[in-house]
């Protein structure tokens, strides 16, 4: 169905309660698997009509956040979803305890249950209202970056818009945009800390409420970790230390010296790879997505319907435009068994990576559309990333198409992107680890540490320089899951070190390639993440070699096709 037909009506929340309370009886009182599976599936068909809704708000939300009915949606959710979380618990504890548990674990698999035995380790009602507050505070967030109006070069324009003329080759243009960008954040600085002091108190006090004496470990369950713990994610941070940072500081000295500019480097010199010029997409936005069409039609038959299906029924909205949210993102619409991408084309790189990198996510939850029950349609969030970060590494054989003239620039910055981003993402990671370690800390605090802490993971970043707000120890108040979703961004450094093995797969053999990635997304959601990835041939970011192996074929390729 196209998206602009997609119906929204806001449901009668305590109709809701009632229709989940009523299955969950149900449930509990079924006399045979059969009368089980009946009130199951009714429950699916129910969840999946509730969670369209609350998808459709969010996303015509994001699209325009000045629209007042969609606004008033929103704060609906952010009071709802909570108070709606106790009646899906209550289902969840009935399905682990159900005397018909060993009867679905034989049909629908035992992921879904080690996943509701994690569940039920986030919640109690006692934290309703904190959870409330915590939804209306990121949405306050979203809002305020959603807000920007910059003056810049004589004339206004938002973040996304911006976001060109942070990477120009002209050193003053460049090094103005972002200044101007760095001073509506210091603008608006105050409010900024008042939100994530606000919100880490909040999460604090939801661990405590839940008998965990802090957040961490509640925000760990959060993030649904069934495969790995809070250890294995500090011995890959300590790998990332041995094995990359090495590499990506040799990237950045190379890089000062090519520009003809001093190391450290401030923020906006870092942002320049090439002096003649950061590779740009050929075409409009229209073309952008005619050569994605492309590529996926030539990379498999179920790639190309899916793509189709994407552009005739209008699940894209990619141009940026005042009032947008910020960023981009991938979500489900899970009673029409359709995908939706949001974005913010700005005429750089990042316009096609985001073809290639949110259909990857759009395409894995079309294949496993089908899937019962709906919570294995997607896996983890780290194995829903490697679905994305792979793409775009399979994009590669249609650059041309892209970038035309600029495709050696592409490969160039993109292989040597996805090498520092891992510091970055990790250093985000342990940033958030040592806020919730000790929540009291003073926003100050707060940006003494990420300034500490970036000097270990990106040495070649100035800690003191003529860039406001991203000179001051500021900079991780723009990255958006530091508000919204603690600990998720160490989940994109996990999956861009599986995606690197597909890179170096794809430098071999394209059509083998493909078939590993197919055996990866064609379990959906139905194996925990390591062994997702043993199933479909590929070693765990775990493995203290594999970390290693990849940087150093990364390296190599690097030196052997530097574009000057």
């Amino acid at each position: 169905m196209k998206f602009s037909e997609m119906k929204y009506e806001r449901p009668d929340i305590e109709a809701v309660k009632t229709e989940l309370k009523s299955l969950t009886e149900r449930l509990k009182n079924a006399e045979s698997y059969g009368d089980a599976k009946k009130v199951f599936l009714e429950n699916e068909k129910f969840t999946k009509h509730v969670a369209t809704m609350q998808t459709l708000s969010s996303i015509r939300h994001s699209v325009d956040t000045r629209d007042t009915f969609y606004d008033g949606e929103e704060k609906f959710w952010n009071t709802a979803l909570p108070e709606l979380q106790e009646y899906t618990q209550a289902w969840t504890d009935a399905m682990l305890t159900s005397r018909f548990r060993a009867d679905f674990e034989r049909e629908y698999g035992s992921v879904m249950f080690i996943n509701a035995e994690i569940e039920l380790k986030t919640f109690s009602p006692e934290i309703i209202p904190e959870l409330q507050r915590e939804n209306d505070l990121v949405q306050e967030y979203e809002k305020l970056l959603a807000s920007a109006q910059i003056e810049f070069n004589g004339s206004v324009y938002t973040l996304s818009q911006l976001a060109p003329f942070k990477t120009d080759a002209d050193d003053g243009l460049r090094r103005a945009a972002w200044r101007a960008e760095g001073e509506w954040y210091v603008k608006n600085g105050a409010g900024l800390d008042r939100l994530y002091d606000e919100l880490t108190h909040l999460r604090d006090t939801m661990g405590k409420k839940l008998g965990y004496g802090g957040y961490t470990p509640l925000g760990y369950y959060r993030m649904c970790r069934n495969s790995y713990t809070k250890d294995d994610v500090e011995k890959f941070s300590e790998s990332v230390v041995k094995y990359l940072v090495p590499v990506a500081d040799k990237i950045y000295r190379r890089r000062a010296e090519a520009l003809g500019v001093g190391y450290p480097m401030n923020y906006a010199d870092s942002s320049l790879v090439f002096r003649s010029g950061n590779p740009r997409p050929v075409g409009t936005p229209d073309d952008i997505l005619n050569a994605g069409k492309r590529f996926y039609d030539e990379l498999s038959d179920e790639t190309g319907r899916f793509f189709r299906m994407m552009l005739d029924n209008g699940l894209l909205d990619v141009l940026s435009t005042e009032g947008k949210r910020a960023g981009g993102y991938c979500t489900t619409l899970y009673e029409y068994e359709e995908p939706f991408i949001f974005a913010n084309f700005n005429g750089t790189a990042d316009d096609v990576e985001t073809v290639t990198h949110e259909a990857g996510h759009a395409f894995a939850d079309w294949y496993n559309r089908k899937r019962v029950p709906m919570s294995t349609i997607w896996p983890t969030l780290e194995g829903c990333e490697v679905h994305s970060m792979s793409m775009e590494f399979f994009a590669w054989n249609r650059s041309e198409s892209f970038f035309g003239k600029d495709t050696a620039k592409f490969k160039y910055s993109h292989l040597s992107g996805a090498l520092t981003f891992i510091p970055y993402g990790t250093l985000v990671d342990r940033f958030q680890h040592a806020v919730y370690e000790k929540p009291d800390m003073t926003p100050a605090e707060r940006h003494a540490e990420w300034k500490r802490l970036q000097g270990i993971y990106m040495p070649w970043l100035k800690l003191d320089g003529e860039i406001p707000f991203y000179s001051d120890g500021k900079a991780w108040q723009r990255q958006h899951h530091i508000y919204s979703s603690p600990f998720y961004y160490i989940d994109y450094c996990l999956a861009q070190t599986v995606a690197l093995q597909f890179w170096v797969m794809i430098q071999k053999d394209p059509g083998d390639a493909w078939r590993h990635y197919m055996a990866y997304t064609e379990q959906g959601g139905s194996r925990v993440f390591t062994e997702l990835l043993k199933n479909a041939g590929l070693k765990s970011p775990f493995d203290g070699d594999i970390l290693k192996e990849v940087c150093g074929a990364a390296e190599k390729w690097l030196d052997e096709n530097e574009v000057k």
